[in-house]
């Protein structure tokens, strides 16, 4: 398959990060920031934490401000995921053993719905009418997010990593700690394909918002770029030292950025697999977002050392604003 049809930007990837290379940092929790997300809009970004909390900023032009806290979790929010087309809505898993919806226009909680385990991963169908949790447990609970109520159970009898839905909502993915992704259809939940992808532990996936690829992370350090239509590896990116624990495509398509253990974020291009930018941070990066119009990278580190740890805790950083004010 020739990939003509998609050249490389490379040069006014990286002349656009010349200019744009500004980081601004922000106090958002008191405790570390499992998961970052922006509304399908672009206005808001939400960040989720360890402290059981979920702050909402709002991006006004270069600057983000701290808009309000939704508090209800009894346990640590470990990820979060917008409606992929209603900017007011927000689905959140926690290890209080269940998922909640909140309604960013009303800064209220919508929905509580009680789950049976300890849940660890969310993903909300691009169609809007089902929210997928996972537990430590291995078992995907389907929830209709219009009643709120659990409308499947599916339990998994291997390491599910992470859980996402294709742009059609018509097919479900897992990554799982054997190094395969398995593809089912949806709703009927039935294996299609089971992908060999990585040696190593299979961690996060991503689909690119054009519709053209699907991207996985792995403990093996590196991230697989995968062919949606052939379900074909089209290239793997490498620059990566630790397992890949977090990855994003900007809006466009155009670029990956991968997070790991590694004291930077890589930013690729997707059509070559050429280093764009790095983006410098001093610990451990365990979630990463791109805005959905802008190159904007979210990002929240893990609390650096103890004896900053008061300063640094619970911070999030946004990457990609002009470097002059």
């Amino acid at each position: 398959m020739s990939r003509s049809w998609f050249p490389s930007r490379i040069d006014e990837l990286q002349g656009f990060f010349k200019t744009h290379n500004k980081i601004r940092e922000y106090q958002a929790h008191s405790s570390k920031v499992h998961s970052v997300g922006w509304s399908c809009d672009g206005r808001r970004l939400a960040s989720g934490s360890f402290d059981k909390s979920v702050v909402i900023f709002n991006l006004d032009r270069d600057r983000l401000n701290k808009e309000f806290t939704f508090r209800g979790h009894g346990g640590s929010v470990d990820q979060l995921c917008w409606h992929a087309t209603n900017s007011e809505l927000l689905s959140t898993a926690s290890g209080d053993k269940s998922v909640r919806i909140w309604d960013a226009r009303y800064q209220k909680c919508a929905a509580v719905i009680n789950t049976k385990g300890e849940n660890i991963n969310i993903t909300w169908s691009p169609d809007g009418n089902t929210i997928a949790v996972g537990n430590k447990e291995d078992l995907v609970t389907f929830i209709d997010s219009r009643t709120h109520k659990i409308k499947a159970e599916e339990q998994f009898h291997f390491e599910v990593n992470e859980i996402s839905w294709n742009n059609e909502s018509s097919l479900f993915f897992l990554t799982n700690g054997q190094g395969c992704i398995h593809i089912l259809s949806y709703p009927d939940l039935e294996l299609q394909h089971a992908l060999k992808a990585h040696p190593g532990t299979c961690i996060c996936i991503e689909f690119d918002p054009v519709g053209r690829y699907f991207a996985t992370g792995s403990a093996d350090a590196l991230v697989s770029l995968w062919d949606i239509n052939e379900l074909a590896c089209v290239r793997t990116f490498s620059r990566l030292d630790w397992p890949v624990r977090t990855i994003s495509f900007s809006f466009d398509g155009s670029m990956l950025a991968s997070a790991s253990e590694d004291l930077v974020i890589d930013v690729a291009e997707v059509a070559t697999g050429a280093k764009v930018v790095d983006i410098p941070v001093e610990a451990a990066t365990f979630t990463v977002a791109w805005h959905p119009s802008a190159y904007l990278l979210a990002y929240a580190c893990d609390d650096k050392d103890q004896y900053d740890r008061k300063r640094d805790t619970g911070n999030l950083k946004v990457y990609g604003f002009p470097s002059t004010d």
